[in-house]
């Protein structure tokens, strides 16, 4: 009798590998706000992760002596508002008793007619002087609000004029010293070192189940999930899907490529 002799041969089943460049979280490019000419760029500085500094200021002279200038104009206008209060009820005072005594001597027989017109002159002209030191009071209040209005705006724009890093790295300063820019003039492109993120291209199959997958990176098992993907096919890739991995504080360097399984 023949023995069949059956070979039974193991079936693996590979996890696709994939390679991805592990770069920063998040690079922004920070534009000018305003237009003014470049009177420092921190050139020296490039390259490094800045705590907090200026890198760039643009030119804010102006603004400052205007800023002073309307600083000194509120204060004078602060004082004529006090002063035209205090006489405002002074004219007040005085209004209230000639109204009062031209009351009570306008119907009486006594008294002289050219007397009653006089008293009652008196009396309206100490309400048009009263009625003028309002409006004037009125003007001043209209002026010391577009004081505040221009402080707060210069205050503002030369705020803007310094261009500060926090806790990021200076990839590259965009103008020099001398330069001319305008609202919307790229300065500066920096980098968030904080957080890194690898990009994975997965083909639709890898889609399925893919929480509950684990990720391995350089073959050793991390605790890393796919943080974001996108539900369109890629442009580049087109029969693929970007998908993102966020890693927080990577100990891995920048820009180096490492090795992704997704089991």
């Amino acid at each position: 009798m023949r023995k069949l002799l059956l070979i039974l041969t193991p079936i693996f089943i590979f996890a696709k590998v994939h390679y991805a460049k592990l770069e920063p979280y998040e690079t922004i490019t920070l534009k000018s706000a305003i237009s003014a000419q470049v009177i420092q760029s921190n050139i020296a500085l490039e390259g490094k992760i800045i705590k907090d500094r200026v890198v760039i200021r643009l030119d804010s002279k102006l603004d400052k002596i205007k800023l002073s200038s309307n600083r000194k104009a509120l204060e004078l206008i602060k004082n004529m508002l006090t002063i035209n209060r205090d006489n405002l009820l002074s004219t007040l005072e005085s209004l209230n008793r000639q109204e009062s005594y031209y009351n009570r001597i306008k119907n009486m027989q006594t008294i002289s007619l050219t007397k009653k017109d006089n008293a009652f002159y008196s009396f309206i002209n100490t309400k048009k002087q009263y009625l003028a030191i309002k409006e004037k009071i009125e003007s001043l209040k209209k002026q010391k609000l577009e004081l505040i209005y221009d402080i707060e705006r210069l205050k503002d724009n030369i705020s803007k004029k310094s261009i500060r890093v926090k806790s990021k790295f200076l990839d590259k300063l965009l103008v020099h010293e001398g330069d001319f820019v305008n609202m919307g003039t790229p300065l500066a492109r920096v980098r968030d070192l904080t957080r890194g993120k690898l990009i994975l291209f997965l083909e639709d199959d890898e889609l399925k189940d893919i929480n509950l997958k684990k990720i391995y990176v350089n073959d050793k098992l991390t605790k890393y999930k796919i943080s974001k993907i996108w539900r369109v096919t890629d442009d580049k890739f087109i029969s693929s899907y970007r998908a993102e991995i966020v890693i927080d504080s990577p100990k891995w360097e920048f820009s180096k490529l490492l090795k992704i399984d997704l089991r």
